[in-house]
């Protein structure tokens, strides 16, 4: 069976686009698939300077995988600072890869035109992220489109390593999605923490219901029949609805005698009735974080296994045992 790997942003709690568009999809191709899922707090520290914060947004993420109901029975989910032969294999790969690689990574250019604290760990992410992906023999890796260059620098450096020393590594394949959900924020536009437009749909019940009056919408009043094909409240609604709840709000913006505040109040009743189980399920994870620490070092025992037969083979090959 191929192995699948998928690296998890520690961002703390994940919005809607979050969950609609990563989550609910790499949870149901775990189905399918021998499924490894990290949460990467190793490179959240390139930009996160409170300890607690790291620590806080790592428990989060973690609790929202688990609260749409990943199965750590057949999947593994770890912490990646809980592996230090990750680090120790990105040192080795450090040494066989060519500095211009990494200079001309578009995410490094991005960011170091961008911050003011360019520092060396957002230099060698991409160096770090291939360590993540081959220390663990990953056939497949789903990435955005504005991750395919690391996954490329990752199938490159695998290469270069397999060419010099043997072969030793598995080179990755990416998984792109055929469709890419852009989930829209409250203004309309992508939605993202980075622009404060987000839905935080784990969120508590007065700040879930606040996030989703701001949608902001045109001028029409209550009277008037609006298109809904052009309001960001049903854009939202027609992702998560089903084939008859979208047909009923639709004809209500239709016909009229129908306002914003209704189609917002109707947005924020079906996501209380439809994510019920899992905002439940997290509110249970964050009281108790012992439950999700113990999932994670579960996970990081199993990782560890698969890391140590990787790691001795590369150090074998290297002359270093």
């Amino acid at each position: 069976m191929s192995r699948i790997l998928t690296g998890i942003q520690s961002s703390g709690v994940p919005h809607l686009g979050n969950i609609l568009g990563a989550i609910i999809p790499a949870i149901e191709l775990s189905k399918k698939f021998e499924s490894f899922f990290f949460i990467a707090d190793l490179h959240a520290i390139t930009t996160v300077r409170d300890a607690n914060i790291l620590k806080k947004n790592t428990l989060a993420t973690a609790a929202a995988w688990l609260a749409f109901g990943l199965d750590t029975s057949t999947n593994i989910l770890y912490r990646q600072s809980d592996i230090p032969q990750v680090t120790e294999l990105m040192w080795y790969l450090n040494c066989i890869t060519p500095y211009p690689m990494l200079a001309n990574a578009h995410s490094f250019k991005d960011k170091s035109n961008r911050l003011s604290d360019v520092n060396a760990g957002l230099f060698t992410y991409p160096v770090l992220m291939a360590a993540d992906i081959i220390l663990y023999n990953a056939n497949i890796v789903p990435v955005g489109k504005d991750q395919l260059q690391h996954l490329e620098i990752t199938r490159d450096i695998a290469k270069s390593f397999n060419h010099i020393f043997g072969e030793t590594f598995i080179i990755p394949q990416a998984k792109t999605q055929e469709k890419h959900m852009i989930i829209p924020g409250t203004d309309g536009e992508k939605m993202s923490k980075s622009y404060n437009n987000y839905i935080s749909i784990l969120g508590p019940e007065k700040v879930l219901k606040k996030q989703i009056m701001s949608i902001v919408t045109d001028s029409k009043g209550l009277e008037e029949s609006k298109d809904p094909n052009t309001c960001h409240i049903f854009q939202l609604y027609k992702l998560i609805g089903s084939n008859e709840e979208i047909e009923d709000l639709k004809n209500n913006y239709i016909k009229g005698d129908f306002g914003y505040g209704h189609a917002k109040n109707a947005l924020f009743k079906l996501i209380l009735e439809k994510y019920k189980a899992p905002r439940s399920k997290f509110d249970e994870f964050m009281r108790n974080p012992q439950k999700i620490e113990d999932e994670l070092q579960k996970g990081s025992e199993k990782a560890k296994e698969i890391a140590n037969s990787v790691l001795e083979k590369v150090k074998n090959k290297l002359g270093l045992m």
